[in-house]
């Protein structure tokens, strides 16, 4: 989706709220950018007053581009909460598509806008999607974007949601060489050891030869004696004499006491549930030691 001064689209009847078919037409302006109204301008380019304006003249909220881009798209794309709120308090559809399935908040994930993200998840957002275009989260994690992470998990996104060839966020993080978002999503509890097409995120890690991501995988006890399809493991994938390599060839067959148990605890407590380990009768170092904080 291209929201710039030139948008590649041709002209199309938008449909308004109310049913009513709109034509967004401007004879000065070329058939390729013809469909590009003022309050999409006016949303992308967070001019608050002017869109306000607009909406008090009676423009539609939801008119949409040829791609069925809104101004809540554009207003999201470019990080504008004051717009994107004005929007949605004067009736904008805050999980419109565009044609290649991508919502306000998939935009705002993968552009890393978290109060964007706040915002929608609070108007009623749906927080997941069914494919790389459409999901929060698979977004944030390919983008690098951890604080938008947490938001999507708290309002019912799943941290293991799989999808077809991409697998899950973790899956994502790993591929994109995204260690942040990886931290963020095993904190969360993202199952560590589940594998696409074969291939656990160590498997990935290791083959990408990024030693913070294997040691980060290893600490939330990633198991580095899993085969895939090829019956490879992870140190078969990792470059010869690569610091990856000599992570995984110094890593114990057994993990640490201490490890052991944080992950006996992690796992007992359940994914859903780790929040709730501020709450317990322990002394600060060891939840926050049980917390990966």
């Amino acid at each position: 989706m291209n929201m710039s001064a030139g948008h590649n689209e041709t002209p199309r009847d938008t449909t308004c709220q109310t049913g009513t078919v709109v034509f967004s037409s401007n004879p000065l302006m070329s058939d390729v950018e013809s469909d590009w109204s003022p309050i999409h301008d006016a949303a992308f380019n967070g001019r608050v007053l002017a869109l306000q304006r607009l909406i008090t003249q009676g423009k539609c909220v939801n008119l949409n581009t040829l791609d069925q881009v809104s101004p809540l798209h554009g207003a999201c794309v470019q990080g504008h909460e004051a717009c994107a709120k004005l929007l949605i308090d004067n009736g904008a559809d805050v999980n419109r598509l565009t044609v290649d399935g991508k919502s306000p908040l998939a935009e705002a994930c993968a552009r890393g806008h978290v109060t964007c993200v706040v915002l929608l998840l609070q108007h009623g957002a749906t927080p997941v999607g069914t494919s790389h275009s459409s999901s929060p989260l698979h977004r944030a994690a390919a983008k690098g974007h951890p604080e938008c992470i947490a938001p999507l998990i708290q309002h019912g996104a799943d941290v293991d949601q799989y999808i077809e060839q991409l697998g899950s966020p973790l899956h994502v993080a790993c591929a994109n060489r995204q260690p942040g978002a990886a931290r963020k999503l095993l904190q969360l509890g993202a199952g560590v050891n589940h594998s696409v097409s074969g291939d656990s995120p160590l498997h990935i890690a290791a083959c990408l030869s990024d030693p913070e991501l294997v040691s980060l995988l290893l600490d939330h006890g990633a198991d580095r004696s899993l085969r895939n399809p090829e019956g490879r493991r992870p140190l078969d994938l990792a470059p010869p004499s690569s610091p990856a390599e000599r992570l995984l060839r110094q890593a114990g067959e057994v993990p640490p006491l201490m490890q052991m148990c944080r992950l006996n605890i992690r796992r007992a407590v359940g994914k859903r549930r780790l929040g709730g380990i501020h709450d317990l009768h322990l002394p600060t170092e060891l939840k926050q030691y049980l917390l990966y904080h």
